[in-house]
């Protein structure tokens, strides 16, 4: 995850994180991504069912139900995450909202210390459930928009999906909750990025995360849609526009990108080609971030209590929460994934291996190497650098 906002509009120093000791713990949820200890942030998918069918669902999360925890299985588990130092809880799914018992989990969590936050497609929240939400604590909802109007609705599979989520965000705003956007671009709707900016302008949104696909779940049918390298250096850069113009005209609004991490390197790059005097800064900052931090500062819990290191490399399974719980499986010597992925630096290969930016990178999505060449180890092949700029050694 990178702040775009943050980095290329000067919101933050390095002092800032430095502050509070770079403990997870201890930091306010806007430097947590700076964190030293790297307690994880874990995706918890309550449930497999969802009432739509999005093309680009990492889950294939569809009407039918699979095996879920129950609600004293979620507080025990939501018990140990708290003990361990997990700082987030991320409520997704499928269709978290299709949860009965969503809001007394989000507030066990909250109760235990736990930020909880709420991943939906925003089309099961009126006005009363977004106060029910509003009353258990919860720091945020995201809410997915993938294009204006029509677009969306073919994305999600559903006519009339968008008008249901403009309701639920407005819902949510009156309710008096953060509400932000995410956003997965690929081909087909790369187009729709103008429009984006423009929603969240026009409806005062506070936050979009923007994703790269990852070629997962029905995601991997996307895989030929995804865009080319200069496409997305395009993209970058009109994402930072976008980002100054919302500035220059006083609105405070949080952008980041998700899932690629030489954006880091290439918002910095850009920074430097343009004299910005807070580059070495923003450099040191990123540093901090360590890019990609699968099976290390992210994990997912899935509906049936199995253990991935992230959201979407879910057919590498760590543990299951029914049978150890997650703080163990998570600090399990034994598991040699699990182990290299948290000093993933010394294992990725190619050209990777001798990037410049490997510190700051962390050698971006494992998953997405894996679903195309087969090596989890390989180069992501959604890197955009070359090799001139990250200074390949021969």
């Amino acid at each position: 995850m990178i702040g775009i906002s943050k980095l290329y509009m000067g919101q933050i120093e390095a002092s800032d994180a430095i502050r509070y000791g770079r403990e997870s713990q201890r930091l306010p949820s806007h430097l947590l991504q700076f964190s030293k200890d790297k307690k994880p942030v874990v995706i918890w998918n309550v449930t497999s069912r969802c009432n739509l069918s999005c093309r680009h669902c990492y889950a294939a999360a569809s009407a039918s139900s699979g095996d879920e925890l129950g609600f004293e299985e979620g507080k025990k588990m939501i018990d140990d995450l708290s003990k361990f130092g997990c700082p987030v809880l991320m409520f997704s799914g499928g269709e978290p909202m299709l949860r009965p018992d969503l809001p007394e989990l989000v507030a066990y969590a909250v109760s235990k210390g736990l930020r909880a936050v709420v991943s939906t497609n925003g089309t099961l929240i009126d006005f009363v459930t977004a106060e029910k939400l509003k009353k258990t604590g919860i720091s945020y909802v995201g809410i997915s928009i993938d294009g204006i109007q029509e677009v969306h609705d073919k994305f999600r599979g559903c006519r009339g999906a968008f008008d249901e989520a403009v309701d639920g965000i407005t819902a949510c705003m009156g309710a008096g909750l953060k509400v932000g956007l995410r956003f997965t671009v690929c081909r087909e709707n790369l187009g729709e990025i103008p429009g984006i900016f423009k929603f969240l302008r026009d409806k005062r949104i506070p936050r979009i995360c923007i994703y790269h696909l990852v070629y997962t779940g029905r995601g991997a049918e996307l895989a030929k849609a995804d865009l080319d390298h200069s496409q997305t250096r395009a993209l970058m850069d009109t994402i930072i526009n976008e980002t100054k113009k919302l500035y220059d005209d006083g609105l405070k609004t949080e952008v980041l990108t998700v899932d690629n991490h030489c954006d880091g390197p290439y918002l910095y790059m850009r920074m430097v080609r343009e004299g910005n005097p807070k580059a070495a800064e923003v450099l040191e900052l990123l540093s901090m971030n360590g890019g990609n931090s699968s099976g290390l500062g992210v994990a997912c819990i899935s509906w049936d209590g199995r253990v991935h290191p992230d959201q979407f490399w879910r057919n590498k399974v760590l543990g299951n929460v029914l049978e150890k719980p997650f703080s163990e499986i998570w600090t399990d010597k034994g598991n040699a994934l699990l182990m290299k992925l948290k000093e993933k630096k010394k294992h990725v290969s190619g050209r990777c291996a001798t990037c410049r930016f490997l510190d700051i990178c962390g050698g971006n999505f494992r998953a997405r190497a894996e679903a195309v060449t087969g090596d989890a180890w390989a180069p992501d092949p959604a890197c955009y650098l070359s090799d001139e700029e990250i200074r390949v050694q021969n």
